[in-house]
């Protein structure tokens, strides 16, 4: 019998390039992080009838709120990460969806014709 490790049971990591949505939404959480949460536009392929896909993702990472900081909505932005599906209880019973957890963020091409900054929404939000 030999040993497996966890790359012998699959690998979750994501790297997308796209642009950025809209400006990211901060919020603090009950334990001191800080959450930033952003959508990232990325094209499909040619030939589909749809064009793009906006992904939502989400940093606790520091070096990544740096970087959502001095990015504006249009840059073209690398994100590194895993995916991950959240669940939560809505008054339908309970949901989930995936979001993607950004390890890192690196801006590719800065678009500055227009931007907006983070905004901070409160814990409960």
């Amino acid at each position: 019998m030999s040993a497996t490790t966890a790359a012998d049971d699959g690998d979750n990591r994501i790297f997308l390039r796209g642009k950025l949505a809209g400006p990211p939404l901060l919020r603090d959480l009950p334990s001191g992080d800080v959450l930033a949460v952003f959508r990232l536009t990325v094209a499909r392929p040619p030939g589909e009838q749809v064009r793009v896909d906006s992904l939502e993702c989400a940093s606790t990472k520091p070096r990544v709120l740096r970087v959502l900081t001095r990015a504006a909505v249009g840059d073209t932005l690398e994100v590194d990460g895993s995916l991950r599906r959240r669940f939560w209880r809505a008054p339908t019973g309970p949901a989930s969806r995936y979001s993607v957890d950004a390890a890192s963020v690196r801006i590719k091409k800065a678009d500055r014709r227009g931007g907006a900054s983070p905004s901070r929404t409160p814990a409960s939000a």
